[in-house]
């Protein structure tokens, strides 16, 4: 590809040695979490959301368990003012959630911010200006020390109003486009507006990294954080945020690593709305930690109702594939993938395990409140054997044979295949139904009745091609003396192969499933099913349909 002689690296490796977070393997705890869907995520629709829209994005925010929420740019608009009085004068924040808000450090936008947050029990007021050689080169035309004033600037400021304006009140500050930043510089800059803001253990300052635009790969990332959390003044003071972006796909990674680098915190949104490629998904690196036994703090336990509120109030779609949200990230199409699925769902019954470990399943669908019949066993001309069984199990409690099961399989995929189509739960069982139940043809048993006589001798009325047939048989079972019934009225021309039954689970009322194949004196094998109260007439339905079957076929 022609043109990429004029890109080169835009970051700055920091120089650390033997870094203490590659020592790591996993995350063992969550962070503090901020959603900052209402104001990146605002800002980056192509409508905006309306203030009630807000209002009910807010409250779905605060049931998840969010604790931290950036609400906006009170000073950016009159809807996000208004939302930010709104919030404060109708008394919708609970005493345990902070709201956040977003400042330039000019003093009109701050005068204005805080004239929004008049009152509000709890606020992070964010403070940011941009930090990268790009933007002090290009943009601002200023050196190092111009662009220092102005974070000092506004960090005053900030104490200022702070000072005069009723509520309670947490400082943040972003040194924008932090990863075109030379280290040393976002070290000296963040350390200026820390030694204005004077942090305490009671009064702890925010000091957020954000990946305005990514530059390098997750470990680059990691080291700069590593190297910021090492050599900033009162560090123990301080809380160390993140605030990823997804330019090069990675804000997943460069949060996980970021967060082994000593972060705090984590800046994101729900299904990584925001700027550009979006910010850092929360609902994947909160049940990325879930997978792993950690209590990521968030409950993201009825995804299906939070993407419908989220699709419907900033008309974005969740992506099919978006990790754990996605309408088809638990699906499993390949018939060797149902198959392994169905297996280890039983393995995990059999033995009772409180573990999951389900092949091609990272978490339990269930628990975020998916449901395996619709979301995880899809049935396509992919499908096998495995997941149609298993469908059929445990949506209408028909448990196949293995070799019928195999059978059926095949006859749905051709179904689904001549269709083009995916076929639903329902369709699948209309097809069993009509296919290997409900089957009439030229055989049917109008009565059998039974009687222990030389074993099991059976009275039975007989229909074959329109004419009735009163016929007596012996057999060593009921089944088998209906059969000899029927062949003595349509010839010798099958055996009775197998035969296997099983109660149905219904709260209703009792019956039974029976399933009959026989073959013909080719060798073919033909499967029939009945349900029935009566177990006896179960397996009778089974037969006649296994039989009519067979003729059906033999006539093709």
């Amino acid at each position: 590809m022609n043109g990429y002689q004029k890109y080169q690296k835009q970051y700055f490796p920091a120089n650390i040695e033997n870094p203490e977070w590659m020592k790591k393997d996993s995350i063992d705890k969550a962070p503090i979490w901020c959603s900052v869907d209402l104001r990146d995520g605002n800002q980056a629709l192509i409508v905006p959301m309306s203030l009630e829209e807000k209002l009910e994005f807010f409250g779905y925010l605060v049931r998840i368990g969010f604790k931290e929420i950036e609400i906006g740019f009170p000073a950016a608009s009159e809807t996000e003012y208004e939302f930010c009085r709104t919030l404060i004068e109708r008394n919708l924040i609970p005493d345990d959630v902070t709201i956040q808000v977003l400042t330039q450090a000019r003093e009109h936008i701050i005068a204005k911010t805080f004239e929004a947050l008049a009152g509000a029990k709890h606020a992070v007021v964010h403070l940011y200006n941009s930090t990268s050689v790009a933007q002090r080169e290009q943009v601002f035309k200023k050196s190092k020390e111009e662009i220092i004033d102005i974070a000092v600037f506004g960090a005053k400021l900030l104490n200022d109003y702070a000072a005069k304006t009723p509520g309670h009140f947490t400082f943040e500050y972003s040194p924008e486009s932090f990863t075109g930043t030379e280290p040393d510089y976002a070290v000296e800059i963040c350390n200026a507006v820390i030694d204005i803001w004077k942090p305490t253990p009671d009064r702890k300052v925010i000091i957020n990294l954000p990946v305005t635009v990514s530059h390098s790969m997750p470990h680059v990332y990691a080291n700069q954080v590593e190297y910021m959390c090492k050599h900033l003044n009162n560090r123990e003071n301080l809380i160390i945020s993140l605030h990823p972006h997804n330019d090069r796909g990675c804000a997943v990674a460069d949060s996980e690593m970021g967060l082994l680098a000593g972060a705090d915190r984590i800046e994101g949104t729900l299904f990584g709305n925001g700027e550009r490629t979006g910010n850092v998904d929360i609902i994947t690196l909160a049940l990325n930690m879930y997978s792993q036994g950690v209590d990521p703090e968030l409950d993201f336990s009825d995804l299906p109702k939070i993407s419908e509120m989220y699709e419907r109030v900033t008309r974005m779609h969740v992506y099919e594939r978006q990790p754990y949200s996605g309408a088809l990230v638990f699906a499993a199409f390949s018939g060797s993938h149902q198959d392994a699925i169905a297996k280890g769902m039983k393995y995990r019954e059999e033995h009772a395990s409180k573990i999951w470990n389900v092949p091609y399943l990272p978490i339990d669908p269930t628990d975020v409140g998916r449901v395996y019949e619709a979301d995880v066993i899809r049935i396509n001309s992919q499908s096998g054997k495995g997941g149609i069984g298993y469908l059929l199990e445990k949506s209408y409690s028909l448990n196949l044979p293995p070799k019928m099961r195999e059978e059926f399989g095949y006859h749905v995929k051709s179904v689904s295949d001549h269709a083009h189509k995916e076929l639903s739960p329902n369709e699948v069982y209309d097809i069993f139904m009509r296919d290997y139940i409900n089957v009439s043809g030229r055989l049917s048993v109008l009565s059998a009745s039974y009687r222990q006589e030389n074993g099991i001798t059976a009275d039975t009325e007989i229909l074959f091609d329109g004419k009735i047939h009163k016929v007596t048989a012996v057999g060593n079972g009921r089944l088998d003396a209906v059969s000899g019934a029927i062949k003595s009225v349509i010839g010798n021309i099958y055996t009775l192969e197998t035969y296997s039954e099983h109660a149905i689970e219904d709260s209703t009322k009792s019956r039974a499933a029976s399933y009959v194949s026989v073959k013909d004196q080719n060798g073919k094998v033909y499967w029939g099913a009945g349900v029935d109260e009566d177990i006896i007439v179960s397996s009778i339905k089974a037969l006649v349909c296994a039989v009519n079957r067979m003729f059906a076929s033999q006539k093709q």
